[in-house]
């Protein structure tokens, strides 16, 4: 299968990631399909993490000596690059946190503690969906508790994609707030942005797009998804862990108060009284994520030369022919969109009436990593009537070779239950 339209050169790329050469359970070669978890790192950002240790380690920004601004450059220049790589107007609309987690949280905090007209309190609303991560329900919940604010979703239709059909009494002139993922983390469905941000746009309400799982896999534009904020996280786009990025737009980082107090996001500071350093430093208190984000910085450089087009146009011949060969599978549902169009590089399944744990446990023996569970997204799993899923992920140096492992796996698997 290796004439599948559209792929990579993946005998290369796979040079570049030590750790796809390792062998696990004695001998069997690793099968890497956790990416939607955690990528794997190639050389490159390896290298860039240890030259910063070994050469340039200190401080940044108001170090004077040649070490400090050293670091200061690289750390700063990893937020131009990230800028680059995601089309943002203006480099100081790039924040850097330590995980995507953090980014949504700084939103709905940010919000909870704002001035009108972008406070979030009693007799206001909250909009998002039953697809989310964890991530992107737990700080709403909260907020939400806080402050009065009514939590209001989308659910889910039986093929994986969101119910828009009641869109108008959803997001509605209470709304707030509508924060929504790009690219789900279980089904794999991208989600229509154009109609969710026109609906928003219509009532004033602000959008925060969660793209963790688009950012590694496509190109992503943030002034043409037209949304407030984009949040995403390193270490699933070939980065360190430790590393997230939030963007937001300018005019509104500049209204809107931080939430973590300390050193670097200040102006001036009395016993009284303080001030606030201009964005992005207002929302990076403390000693940032240096490395990690030297580390961010060589993951951009190495995912760009290679094209971001092209990963896509990879990952979606490797995912149609992952969806032909597990559907052949006796006993197997796919939960979600069972066809490549408008979907992402990660498939959720079960198999019979085999728990998905005792699934991933018969995998990995055979030397397959895959993640099982409701993988931080449990809402998704009570909608389909499962109490978890076996999920497989793809990116950039996954091969056709490892779909036929993977459903070869899976017949072992149905095999060794009988």
């Amino acid at each position: 299968m290796s004439g599948l339209p559209g792929l990579l050169d993946t005998e290369a790329i796979r040079k570049d990631f030590p750790i796809l050469d390792r062998t696990v359970h004695e001998g069997r070669p690793l099968v890497y399909l956790d990416n939607a978890a955690s990528s794997q790192k190639p050389r490159q950002v390896l290298d860039a993490l240890a030259d910063y240790y070994e050469r340039h380690h200190a401080n940044v920004h108001r170090g004077v000596h040649v070490l400090a601004e050293e670091a200061t450059a690289l750390y700063e220049g990893a937020r131009d690059k990230v800028a680059a790589f995601i089309n943002a107007p203006s480099r100081d609309e790039v924040v850097f946190t330590k995980n995507a987690s953090e980014s949504l949280n700084l939103v709905a905090n940010m919000l909870g503690l704002a001035d009108e007209p972008y406070r979030v309190d009693s007799g206001t609303e909250i909009v998002i969906t039953e697809m989310e991560h964890h991530s992107n329900i737990v700080p709403w919940q909260l907020l939400a508790q806080r402050t009065g604010a009514k939590l209001k979703w989308f659910g889910l239709t039986d093929e994986g994609r969101l119910d828009l059909s009641r869109i108008d009494e959803v997001i509605t002139e209470r709304t707030k707030i509508v924060s929504f993922v790009l690219v789900s983390n279980v089904l794999g469905t991208h989600n229509p942005v154009e109609a969710i941000v026109r609906r928003a746009q219509q009532v004033g309400a602000l959008v925060l797009i969660d793209a963790s799982q688009a950012a590694p896999h496509m190109p992503l534009d943030v002034q043409s998804l037209q949304a407030d904020f984009v949040a995403f996280t390193g270490h699933k786009m070939c980065g360190p862990t430790g590393i997230g990025v939030l963007w937001g737009r300018q005019e509104l980082l500049e209204d809107l108060p931080p939430f973590l107090g300390g050193g670097e996001m200040i102006e001036t500071v009395t016993m009284s009284s303080s001030t606030y350093a201009p964005a992005p430093h207002k929302f990076e208190a403390g000693t940032p994520p240096i490395a990690q984000a030297v580390g961010l910085g060589a993951a951009v450089d190495y995912l760009s030369a290679i094209g971001m087009e092209r990963i896509a146009a990879h990952e979606q011949a490797i995912t149609g022919y992952a969806l032909e060969r597990l559907c052949r599978v006796e006993g197997l549902r796919i939960i979600g969109p069972v066809t490549p169009e408008d979907r992402g590089a990660t498939i959720s399944f079960t198999l019979g009436d085999i728990h998905p744990h005792d699934v991933g446990q018969v995998l990995d023996e055979q030397g397959i990593a895959v993640r099982v569970g409701h993988h931080c997204a449990r809402p998704v799993c009570l909608r389909y009537g499962i109490p978890a899923t076996t999920r497989a992920s793809f990116y950039l140096y996954s091969t056709p070779a490892e779909v036929d492992a993977l459903a070869d796996g899976l017949e072992y698997v149905r095999g060794f239950f009988g």
